[in-house]
Order: structure tokens, then sequence, then C-alpha cells
């Protein structure tokens, strides 16, 4: 089945009551049995729910997964992998990181005894330098948040495998359209669906999908323990959003790309980051791993002046000036102080995001609108 077709059919069956082409919305929290443990496969909805489990199966469709878990947020799918280490356990991250997984990273697991490393894996070379016999884990971010730094996921994927390391690769901002970590060689592959699998700014969710049943049943214990999990409805509203994922997909990387060659023009703009330019960090690296090159597109005024970017991302009509990324609208966020602020300064601007830098997630609107309104904006 290709992947086009997937979005709509894969992993789906119609309902086995009355079937509902879509999955009904199952708004229930626990399940008649006939005898104490005699039921027809669920029990209560922390454990398993019919419409959490279809948008599931969708999950490791999508990933050429065996299988998916679906959680409330895509921060508690991190927790969860997190969950998989013991005290005295190391990981090695990306050193440009989305805000909030540095944060769950060094303020809540820190302290319970497990390190972390950030590393700069646009350089392969440089991982091996860190791995030690307490290193469990790779945390792979591609494209990176904010700066759209290309890390390899194959060959990383070599290095995982000759230390006996989980690869887990946040896949948030490529979705599954554009790169599938899992046939490149990931271990686990971590979405926020919050973000383009939702696609419309109206639901939180993470996913993890997996293909190895023994890994998969410990997070599946995990999910369960921790109760971290996602309702009915929000499955239900993601499964909607992941049946037109390739079309929009499609029209974000063109409005991207277009939005991306306006700024790389422009007088004012000193810096464009994107992974399409031939002269991007890794842009061959891109161009093998992943179909396209997305629709997010992150950029700096000239001189660093903190003053003129929050005054273009304040002039912004038709591009929202807000959290998140990912929905059909087209949205601004300032990366220093919105996203990335519980980084410390100096290892923001250690990874590029410096106060002059604006994040934007292009939207799937008329692109002479989205071009006549960073013009506005910016002049």
């Amino acid at each position: 089945m290709k992947f086009n077709t997937k979005t709509i059919h894969g992993g789906q069956e119609p309902d086995i009551a009355y079937g509902a082409v879509m999955p009904p919305i199952y708004q229930t929290t626990t399940y008649a049995q006939s005898t104490p443990g005699g039921h027809k496969g669920y029990e209560y909805s922390r454990g398993a729910n019919p419409t959490r489990n279809a948008l599931e199966s969708a999950f490791a469709s999508l990933e050429n997964g065996n299988y998916g878990l679906a959680f409330g947020s895509g921060l508690a799918a991190i927790d969860a992998v997190l969950k998989l280490l013991k005290p005295g356990d190391e990981v090695l991250s990306t050193n440009e990181l989305y805000g909030g997984s540095y944060r769950l990273f060094t303020s809540i697991y820190k302290k319970f005894g497990i390190k972390f490393h950030f590393v700069n894996m646009q350089d392969i070379g440089n991982i091996e330098a860190y791995i030690n016999e307490n290193t469990k884990l790779l945390w792979v971010e591609t494209p990176t948040n904010p700066m759209m730094s290309i890390i390899d996921i194959k060959a990383c994927s070599v290095i995982a495998k000759k230390h006996n390391l989980l690869l887990a690769v946040d896949n948030t901002f490529a979705t599954p359209y554009l790169q599938q970590p899992l046939s490149l060689g990931a271990d686990i592959v971590m979405h926020s669906a919050t973000k383009y699998l939702g696609g419309h700014s109206d639901v939180v969710m993470g996913g993890l999908i997996v293909k190895d049943k023994k890994l998969a049943d410990s997070l599946y214990f995990i999910q369960n323990s921790s109760g971290a999990i996602c309702g009915p409805h929000d499955s239900f509203l993601v499964l909607r959003g992941i049946k037109t994922l390739h079309v929009r997909m499609q029209r974000h990387c063109e409005n991207g790309k277009a939005v991306a060659e306006y700024l790389a023009n422009h007088p004012k703009i000193e810096k464009v980051y994107w992974p399409g330019f031939e002269d991007h960090p890794n842009h061959l690296v891109a161009k093998l791993q992943m179909k396209d090159f997305g629709g997010m597109v992150s950029f700096s005024t000239k001189g660093n002046n903190y003053e003129e970017a929050i005054k273009i991302v304040e002039k912004l009509k038709i591009f929202t000036l807000a959290e998140s990324l990912g929905g059909v609208e087209s949205l601004a966020g300032h990366p220093a102080s919105m996203t990335h602020v519980s980084v410390p300064k100096e290892e923001r601007e250690k990874m590029g995001i410096l106060d002059s830098l604006i994040r934007l997630s292009v939207g799937i609107e008329d692109i002479s609108d989205l071009i006549a309104d960073l013009k506005q904006a910016i002049n």
C-alpha cells in the first residue's frame, strides 16, 4: 500500500458493530464482562480503548512499524521512553533540541540519576567519543527545532547497533510523509501528533512507533502503568487529521520553499534556515532521507536585533503569533522568548538561537498572501 493510501486506509477496518467507515468515538471508561476476565478485548480505557487503538494502528502503518502507542502529549511520549532507563544510565541527545525536551531531560530526569550529553550530531564523528558502558539511548531530532539542522539517521543507526544502544528519533517536523526513521534503522519514532499529524491546531497528543515486540511490550506496560494516555475524542480528531496528511504536506512543502526563497533574497534578512537550500549543512543527507524539505522555516534579521524581530512578529497579520506548528494556518514564533525560553540563554546561543531568530510554520494558505504578509511586516 502506497503512503497516500495508507493515510486513509492504513491500519483501519470498518467498525465491527455497524460497519462505520470512521472509527466511532468510544467515550467509555469501562466495558461489560460476562464473567470475571471474560470480555471482548477491553476492560478499562486506560489500558485500551477501541478509538485509541485505531489511531495507534494508523500510527504504526504510517511509519512502517508494527506497534503504535498514543499519549496525552508529545512530552508524555518522550517521558515513556525515558522510563525505559534506570539511574546511572546515560543518554546522548541532539544539542539542538526542542525546549520542552531539554526541560524534561535536565529538570526532571537529571535529578533521578540519568545523565545527558548534548552533542552536535550534524557531524556523526562527534557521537562515539561520548559513548561508554552506561550509554543506553541516542535521542535524535531531525530536522531540529528551530534551526532545521539535519542528522543522518542511518549513520546514527550504525553507531547504535555497534554499541547496542536504542535509537529514538523525534520525527515531528518531517512527519512520516517526508521521512520514515524505522526504515532507516531507528528503534523508536516519536511524534508530537499535536502538530502535523493532527494538523488543525485542535488537539494535544503524542505518539510512539516501534517494530520490536519486546520493546513495544515494555512501552505498553509504561503507558498503562503511568496513565498518560489520550482520550477517545482526541484520538478521533487525529485519525481525521491523518486522512489529509499527504495533501496538506504537499502544500506545506510548496509554500515553505516559496517563503524560504523570498526571505533568502530579502535585503533585511541575515540568514534563512531551511534544509532545501544547497548550502544548508547536510543538505545532501536531507535529500537522501527526506522526500521533500517541509514547511518549517527559520530566519534571523541583520544585526541580531531583538527589537526588530519582535516588531516583525507583532506586525504579521496572516501568520499568527503563537506557540506550536504544523496546523493548516501559518504561525510565527520567537524561539528565544517562546518555545526555547526554558533553555538558558548561553545554551540557546550555542545552538544558534539568537534573539533575532524567528521561526515560521508555513501553512497551506495562498502563497501570494503569505509573501505579502511577510513583506509588509519586514518592510
